[in-house]
């Protein structure tokens, strides 16, 4: 019997055709996203303003919706069988720099660009090209101003200028500036911060109401004539300020402005932080406080106080009343000044001071002419020269430079001074002067010793000199100061141990 036959042989499996492996669409869908965005802001359908907002708070959802994008495309693989496509070196850039710039964008948006911009001074325009073209509007306003009412006036981005009126009507005229990408936005934002008058009582508020546009840079300058008697108060954030021709009372409170005030009867209070002061013929009492730059006040018949920071340079003529000046670094006080006082980081001068003065400063060169009545003088780190035109009693404590007292050459006084480290030189042989390796001395009566002066000074000299009559007319018309008109000096040998 015969064996079965073999089988056939089982020919083996065909191969299967390479699956493609299939992109991702992550990369496009975002860059879709994002061209979209983009180009909704070239057809002014978005501001770039409102896109980088977006931005800088919803980037992560770039990266939320590529993250989903790649998980649907894993599960997809898995149920096929083949393998997720990966992310690419395109892709990985594509996601650095949208973290890159996402971090920079929400940073920027925690930047208060209108302070920024206040304490860089930029200038509006260049600001407000940032967020699109400036567009202007001009509006006026009208009403009738109550007896015996006062002026309020609140504009926190834009210049106020205030006068007298020729009728008793509160009169505005309006003159506004408008950051944005259209005529549209621009409109809008206008109608939102329209100017107001409102009367409560006696008080009669103008409000520029900048802030009814949000986040849009607005500047409402406000040109205002009002009565001549109101009194007026003016809160602003930043802009410059001017008033001219007021009989009653001012009261300015500023940040970031120059301002400007003249030919006022009535008190005048100022608060203002950056920025310039300018005040003229002021028939009352003034006070000015804040962080200034610089300070000019001239022809004031009342006091005059100053307190706060003022870092470049202070100016007063012509103070018919007390004078008080007090900053971290120099304290000051005196009657009145007929002439004028200059003040800057590292000098004081000034002419025709009537005491009482009291100055205490450190790290000044002093110069005082034509002083008239007390003097009490404390300065480190700089020299002293004080002038007398009228003597009272004088004292003078210095160190680290050089002390030079000028008296009228028929004056009554008595002197006890000291030198540490320096030597005294004087022109009134009445005084009798010692020294030693480490001090000098001078003490001694001239006249009728109706005067008392104390002069100390550590690491440097002391000059006691005359002053003619003759000198002192010369140096009112010619503006020199007494050290150019002094005496030659006279030098004292040290006495032996």
């Amino acid at each position: 019997m015969s064996s079965p036959a073999a089988p056939p042989p089982v020919p083996p499996p065909l191969p299967q055709p390479p699956r493609r492996h299939r992109r991702s669409f992550a990369g496009p869908l975002v860059l879709i996203v994002l061209g979209i965005v983009f180009l909704l802001g070239n057809l002014h359908m978005l501001s770039w303003h409102r896109i980088s907002v977006w931005f800088a708070h919803y980037w992560p959802v770039l990266l939320i919706l590529w993250g989903v994008i790649k998980l649907i495309e894993h599960y997809q693989a898995q149920r096929e069988g083949t393998r997720a496509p990966g992310i690419g070196a395109g892709g990985v850039f594509l996601i650095i720099m949208i973290v890159v710039f996402g971090l920079v964008a929400s940073q920027m948006e925690r930047v208060n660009w209108e302070g920024l911009k206040d304490q860089i001074n930029l200038d509006n325009g260049d600001f407000d090209n940032i967020f699109g073209e400036s567009y202007n509007f001009n509006d006026h306003l009208q009403q009738d101003f109550p007896a015996g009412a006062s002026l309020k006036v609140i504009d926190n981005h834009g210049a106020v200028s205030v006068h007298p009126s020729d009728d008793n009507k509160v009169t505005v005229v309006v003159r506004k500036r408008i950051g944005a990408d259209n005529q549209d936005d621009a409109n809008k934002y206008d109608r939102d911060t329209k100017p107001t008058i409102t009367t409560i009582g006696g008080l009669v508020t103008v409000d520029a109401k900048v802030e009814g546009a949000g986040d849009h840079p607005v500047e409402t300058d406000l040109d205002i004539s009002v009565p001549r008697k109101a009194p007026v108060t003016i809160v602003s954030r930043h802009g410059d300020i001017s008033v001219v021709d007021r009989d009653a009372n001012l009261d300015i409170s500023a940040q970031h402005a120059d301002t400007s005030v003249e030919d006022v009867t009535g008190n005048v209070k100022i608060s203002q932080q950056n920025g310039s002061l300018k005040l003229e013929q002021i028939n009352g009492d003034v006070h000015v406080d804040g962080h200034l730059d610089e300070v000019s006040v001239s022809d004031v018949k009342g006091s005059v106080q100053l307190d706060g920071e003022f870092q470049e340079s202070v100016k007063l003529e012509r103070i018919s009343k007390t004078v008080s000046f007090r900053t971290s670094r120099t304290d000051m006080e005196f009657s009145r000044i007929d002439g004028s006082l200059n003040l800057d980081s590292d000098e004081l001068h000034a002419n025709q001071i009537t005491g009482p003065l009291h100055l205490t400063t450190r790290s000044k060169n002093i110069a005082l002419e034509d002083v008239s009545g007390d003097v009490r003088v404390q300065n480190d780190n700089g020299s002293v020269e004080v002038g007398m035109r009228t003597l009272g009693n004088v004292q003078i404590d210095n160190r680290s430079g050089d002390v030079q007292l000028s008296l009228p050459e028929k004056a009554g006084f008595r002197v006890d001074a000291l030198a540490r480290d320096g030597d005294i030189q004087s022109d009134f042989p009445e005084l009798k002067l010692s020294s030693d390796d480490h001090e000098a001395r001078a003490n001694g009566t001239v006249g009728n010793g109706a005067a008392h002066i104390v002069l100390n000074n550590e690491h440097d000299g002391i000059e006691i000199r005359k002053t003619s009559a003759q000198a002192g007319k010369a140096t009112e018309s010619s503006g020199k100061s007494t050290k150019e008109l002094r005496a030659p000096k006279e030098k004292v040998e040290p006495t032996e141990n």
